[in-house]
């Protein structure tokens, strides 16, 4: 028996961690490890996949909206957030490679 994937490869890889041992050919999985998941096990999967999804869809978006790392830590030297030793290790690298003249 086999099941089709029915775009389920992301799911199954989110659920199982990219499962070893599991075959798929032109998107139906023909080998699963302990057998071919029923069509219950891959609506619970999906159920599962698509409530994690929606209670991480804030992660990307702010991803997308913070400034770059480099803007983050650059602004938290120029205010002396670090310490000592971490302003001083920090100098040096700005020190050892200038902005080019623009």
């Amino acid at each position: 028996m086999t099941k089709k994937l029915d775009n389920m490869g992301e799911i199954i890889g989110w659920k199982h961690n990219h499962q070893e041992g599991m075959t798929t050919v032109d998107g139906v999985i023909t080998e699963f490890p302990n057998g071919i998941p029923s069509d219950e096990d891959i609506a619970t999967w999906k159920k599962e996949y698509d409530a994690h999804v929606a209670a991480t869809a804030y992660v990307q978006k702010r991803v997308d909206a913070y400034p770059p790392i480099g803007d983050q830590l650059d602004d938290l030297y120029k205010k002396g957030a670090f310490s000592d030793d971490m302003s001083a290790l920090l100098k040096k690298v700005k020190d050892d490679n200038p902005k080019e003249p623009s």
